[in-house]
């Protein structure tokens, strides 16, 4: 029973690891970029999240709602005025540019709430569940996460598969140029891809704070780069690899804490990433792309 509950508390730590995932291999498989910053939007949909239940005394489901609404706009002006001009600049400003917005989003967090680290009030309010006569405990913060992460897979990928705006997101992000003479608006559905992402963010900062409650202005620096780590392990640019990533590496960061050490979990995710990459670069799910010349 004791593997079965490391199993499922790494199935919700990889699931929301999945959702943030999500966002990274979106922006990436459209935009060609990596956004950096994606980690620091979990952190602020943190925030939000506290500050209209803690502080205004709004519910749990209206404060995840406010959080998607500011997270959405945060990340929509993120690539309205960092991203955009550089729309043709060389990978590595790009990449300089993610970075410098982490840090500012960071530094903002800490005048506005200071560095002291908060308790925060967790969003799910369901009992754990309790299975063979209780020597096996379920949070309800995990029931809810995987639920909710199974939830966005599936919304997301019929999103993409069968409405307009979702095909227009996969002409994009298979020739700019052609999708444009096609009569694509590129920067809007760019816009939109920031947006989607950087919502379910928000979720998966009020679901992470909710299983690990200390919320401070760097408590999505770490997370950000493991979901970055999923991504790249499941296949980036793949939205079903973002969440077979995710989900693998939850499982493989518990279970290395529960049986091997705590210290070394870590090093023993990027480990996995660095094999999984030799064997497989293009990831588990990812496909390789044949550059013409």
């Amino acid at each position: 029973m004791e593997f079965l509950s490391y199993l499922v508390n790494g199935l919700s730590l990889g699931s929301v690891y999945a959702i943030i995932a999500l966002g990274y291999t979106m922006v990436y498989g459209i935009a060609k970029m990596l956004n950096f910053a994606h980690g620091d939007v979990i952190m602020v949909g943190g925030y939000i999240v506290f500050v209209f239940m803690n502080q205004l005394g709004v519910s749990a489901i209206a404060s995840v709602a406010a959080a998607m609404v500011v997270c959405t706009v945060l990340g929509v002006a993120i690539e309205r005025v960092a991203y955009l001009p550089l729309r043709g600049a060389p990978s590595l400003a790009v990449l300089i540019t993610a970075i410098g917005v982490s840090y500012f989003l960071q530094n903002m967090a800490l005048l506005i709430w200071g560095s002291t680290p908060m308790s925060f009030s967790s969003i799910v309010s369901m009992e754990p569940l309790q299975l063979a006569g209780g020597r096996l405990v379920i949070t309800g913060e995990a029931l809810v996460t995987i639920g909710v992460s199974v939830v966005i897979m599936a919304a997301l990928t019929l999103f993409i598969n069968r409405t307009r705006l979702g095909r227009a997101m996969l002409a994009v992000s298979e020739d700019k140029g052609a999708a444009q003479l096609m009569g694509i608006n590129v920067n809007a559905t760019i816009s939109l891809t920031f947006a989607i992402g950087s919502a379910l963010a928000a979720v998966a900062g009020a679901l992470l704070c909710s299983s690990y409650p200390i919320l401070q202005p760097t408590t999505g620096a770490m997370p950000g780069i493991k979901a970055f780590v999923a991504a790249v392990f499941g296949g980036i640019g793949s939205v079903p690899g973002a969440m077979v990533g995710g989900v693998l590496l939850g499982i493989i960061e518990i279970l290395s804490k529960a049986y091997i050490s705590t210290q070394l979990a870590d090093a023993i995710v990027f480990a996995v990433l660095i094999v999984v990459l030799l064997v497989k670069p293009t990831g588990l799910l990812g496909k390789k792309i044949n550059e013409k010349v």
